[in-house]
């Protein structure tokens, strides 16, 4: 995942790290729910409450995936909205600047033509 420039480095290694703690506290947390749902059915023999566990863990890590890829998905699709807006809003303000421009260079020959008529 890092690249292979030198600027660039750093803050891809920063964001492996906080993937990384970030999946980390997802497993973490999964685990805790995990045994706490275990701990409220007493009558699960200690390999039924690991497999339960293990299982209960793998379901909470695979819907946290699934909501991240969603995220993602939907911050991509914003991301390229707000560029096509701000691409248009700008080539906007292009043009009418471009207009305002050409009315004031044409008031000023306007102007220049008046006051070279009015001198002869």
């Amino acid at each position: 995942m890092t690249s292979g420039r030198g600027g660039d480095r750093h803050p891809s290694v920063a964001a492996e790290a906080e993937g990384y703690l970030l999946a980390r506290s997802r497993h973490d947390e999964a685990l805790r729910d995990a045994e706490a749902l275990c701990a409220r059915l007493p009558w699960l023999t200690g390999a039924q409450a690991d497999d339960l566990t293990r299982q209960y863990v793998r379901q909470h890590i695979d819907l946290s995936r699934r909501m991240l890829l969603a995220v993602l998905e939907r911050a991509d699709g914003l991301r390229q909205e707000y560029e096509q807006r701000y691409a248009d809003l700008r080539r906007r303000l292009l043009k009418g600047h471009a207009a305002w421009a050409c009315a004031l260079l044409a008031g000023a020959a306007w102007a220049t033509a008046c006051l070279g008529w009015t001198t002869r």
